[in-house]
């Protein structure tokens, strides 16, 4: 088990649920939906909503969703009728955390273009 300690919080991920959120990223329907999600912060959005957005049936969207659920990297949440699907930004930073754990012995400004890119993705990197 890796532990990486990532401003005051700590999240501990095993490898098996680092593979489980990999895997569910390794799909061009997952990956579009969980962007979408990303991108959408943590309102949410409605699932049908979700299926028209990424041009899928709604039954393809739900499996899609629950690969995503159960890989730690969305929540959903009732909202009367509707079921509103939101990433899961703390297993989000959890799977980030667990791949760059190892990273760079520890050598913060190897990481300091991620950090750059993740702010402004269309930059150029630096190195």
């Amino acid at each position: 088990m890796t532990t990486f300690h990532y401003f005051i919080n700590t999240w501990i991920m095993e490898s098996k649920d680092a593979i489980s959120g990999l895997s569910a990223l390794a799909h061009d329907g997952r990956l579009g939906l969980f962007r979408l999600l990303v991108q959408a912060g943590p309102g949410g959005i409605a699932a049908g909503k979700l299926a028209e957005a990424a041009g899928a049936a709604f039954t393809t969207t739900s499996a899609q969703l629950t690969v995503l659920m159960n890989a730690g990297l969305i929540t959903n949440r009732r909202a009367g009728r509707s079921i509103i699907y939101a990433a899961n930004y703390d297993g989000i930073r959890s799977l980030f955390a667990f791949l760059l754990s190892d990273c760079c012995q520890a050598r913060p400004e190897i990481m300091a273009d991620l950090i750059d890119l993740a702010r402004n993705p269309t930059q150029e990197p630096t190195t």
